[in-house]
């Protein structure tokens, strides 16, 4: 018997389907026998999701380091209903430069088989087709690296192991002036600015929208600083113009602000290290000391850039030296969070409390900054006092196309938020591929143009608003309409099923297994954290709140049939190596948001797990 072979538990991995079929295999459909022999992960994604797109940024380098043995499969498994139409997803795989297979499951016929519940997860299935190891949320893949050279030894001993070249077909290029464009900025001249966020770079446009005058960014995805062919960018999106003749720019991928030079063409950076922001990194300082986290969009308003930080839920703020625009190009600056704790979800309040979920569109007026907030389907705003409000929008798992009044209305994943001279403001309703309207002064939503293609941003020119249409590659010229055009009401949930629990004790159990070679980061008190609510907050009676266990019993209230518990969890673990002074240590992070239906024959266990496998 091979005693150098660790010991792990194995599960037969269940088959992959999905009704929407397989994309970048150049047609071609793929059972799990096929992939026999080789090291396969499953990402379990959804293309709405900033943590989702991280771990396509992570999984990048070992997929090009392990790239005749591991296969990386993408289920796609959608949370709104405008992800689960096949071209939606066709046009994901492109816009995020996903260079792997990807299986269109929009019944989440796979997700239920391998019991996920949350977006992300990922699961390592062995040579032999046996699911070794299963991670929610980001930050594993330092682990599941470590994982695929001990599963490339085992197998290659015992001649299970299989290399060669994947199943990954590239599809053809197509050739359009942008491609999946994000954000536009109107330029003093009456040009256009536009962030070509799948090429990596910049557009301007003369007044037509359609004529270029220049690209700004090599094409290439990066991270350099210097003229308007050397500059790199990775994905950018917001642009604001500054009263220097600067444009900032959110750098989305490279978790960067940049500045555009617009009389030279010169790119510097601004702010963030080009590194992501975890738990424990500082949340202010000089502004190129401190790592950022996929910042969507930026605006300026009192004396500051604000910033809808999308992957960690925050708003914060870039402060030049002195608290003026004309020290942009100074290099100093200071960054800080100025509202959101890091937990996704919907609260108002003071800054400090408020809760956010992917802010990815601002737009300032004197009085308010308006956001975006795109996971919850709201349109929200800040005081200058720092206090933020809701006007449309009431969770995670709500969203439709309804007009009327604001407090019934629905929006689908909206990315963007323009500011209209009337005091109202147009919503980029990006999923339901429609430009909606929010009046303040009555309270009412109303749709003032429907058939776009995930409209993502908009912005006034004359009498016209200028939309980004991100998935048909351009911008295209409304005249602001004089009445709104009437649209049927449509109410949708998040379609996962409910999990169905025992009404009264629920044992809450997060399975987190430290990664081979590292242990639990207890140098400065508990290395674990349980975060627990529900929506309705009737549903907990107890066991809601923060702790440092992460098993709780849950007592659930019988009245209440239905409800979501919102569970976020926390682990630390470093390398197991006594000799290392200065150990390498991993922040691994997840919130879930898991529909229940109390009923009496449901089971009184809820297993989520971070890292590891529930035995």
């Amino acid at each position: 018997m091979d005693h150098s072979a660790p010991r792990r538990a194995r599960v037969r991995a269940p088959e992959l389907t999905g009704g929407g079929g397989w994309l970048n295999t150049g047609g071609r459909q793929y059972t799990l026998a096929d992939l026999r022999g080789r090291i396969v992960i499953l990402d379990f994604w959804t293309f709405c999701c900033v943590n989702c797109l991280h771990v396509l940024d992570e999984l990048r380098e070992l997929e090009e380091k392990h790239r005749d043995t591991v296969v990386v499969i993408g289920v796609h498994s959608p949370k709104f209903v405008h992800e689960a139409e096949h071209q939606a997803v066709v046009d994901a795989v492109e816009r995020y430069g996903v260079e792997h297979p990807v299986l269109d499951d929009p019944e989440l016929a796979t997700w239920k088989q391998y019991a996920v519940r949350a977006w992300p997860t990922l699961v390592v299935i062995d040579p032999e087709g046996y699911v070794v190891a299963q991670h929610a949320g980001e930050g594993h893949v330092h682990a599941i690296e470590r994982l695929v050279a001990e599963l490339e030894s085992e197998h290659a001993a015992k001649g299970t192991l299989r290399r060669g070249d994947g199943p990954y077909v590239a599809p053809e290029p197509e050739p359009t002036v942008l491609r999946f464009p994000g954000k536009a900025v109107p330029l003093p001249g009456g040009n256009f600015l536009v962030s070509d966020t799948t090429r990596h770079q910049l557009v301007e446009f003369a007044e037509d929208g359609e004529s270029v005058l220049r690209r700004i960014g090599s094409g290439a995805r990066g991270f350099a600083d210097g003229s308007a062919d050397e500059a790199a960018f990775n994905e950018p999106q917001g642009l604001a113009l500054l009263d220097d003749d600067s444009v900032v720019v959110a750098d989305t991928v490279n978790h960067a602000l940049r500045r555009l030079d617009l009389t030279t063409g010169e790119v510097t950076t601004l702010a963030g290290t080009g590194r992501q922001w975890w738990q424990g990194s500082p949340t202010s300082g000089p502004a190129r000391e401190v790592d950022l986290s996929s910042p969507w969009d930026v605006a300026w308003w009192q004396g500051r850039v604000w910033i809808a930080m999308a992957g960690v839920h925050q708003l914060w703020a870039y402060d030049p030296t002195g608290g003026t625009s004309q020290a942009f190009g100074s290099g100093g600056g200071t960054v800080a969070v100025s509202a959101g704790t890091t937990n996704e979800g919907l609260v108002d309040g003071p800054g400090g409390v408020a809760w956010f979920a992917q802010p990815s569109g601002l737009a300032a007026t004197p009085e308010r900054l308006w956001l975006a907030d795109s996971e919850t389907s709201a349109l929200r705003w800040v005081e200058p006092d720092g206090s933020v409000h809701t006007a449309v929008g009431t969770g995670l798992f709500d969203f439709g196309h309804r007009d009327g009044a604001a407090e019934q209305a629905l929006l689908q994943h909206p990315l963007g938020v323009t500011a209209l001279p009337d005091g109202s403001v147009a919503v980029s309703d990006t999923y339901n591929h429609a430009l909606r309207r929010y009046d303040p002064a009555t309270g009412e939503v109303t749709t003032l143009a429907t058939d776009l293609r995930e409209p993502s941003d908009a912005v006034l020119a004359g009498d016209d608003i200028v939309v980004v249409e991100s998935a048909r590659h351009r911008l295209t010229r409304l005249r602001l309409p004089e009445e709104a055009v009437k649209v049927p009401d449509v109410a949708h949930r998040t379609q996962r099923e409910g999990t169905e629990v025992t009404p009264g004790r629920l044992r809450l159990d997060v399975i987190f297994q430290a990664p081979a070679g590292q242990k639990l980061d207890t140098r400065y008190g508990p290395s674990t954290r349980l975060l627990v609510s529900a929506t309705p907050p009737e549903l907990l009676r107890s066991g809601e709140g923060a702790g440092t266990d992460l098993s709780r019993a849950l007592e659930l209230d019988p009245a209440v049939e239905e409800g979501v518990l919102h569970v976020s969890a926390m682990a630390a673990s470093c390398d197991d190596d006594p000799a290392n002074e200065y150990p390498a240590c991993h922040v691994h992070q997840q919130d879930w948001g898991v529909p229940v239906r109390l009923t009496e024959a449901g089971t009184d266990r809820l297993p989520l797990v971070l890292a590891g496998m529930d035995a």
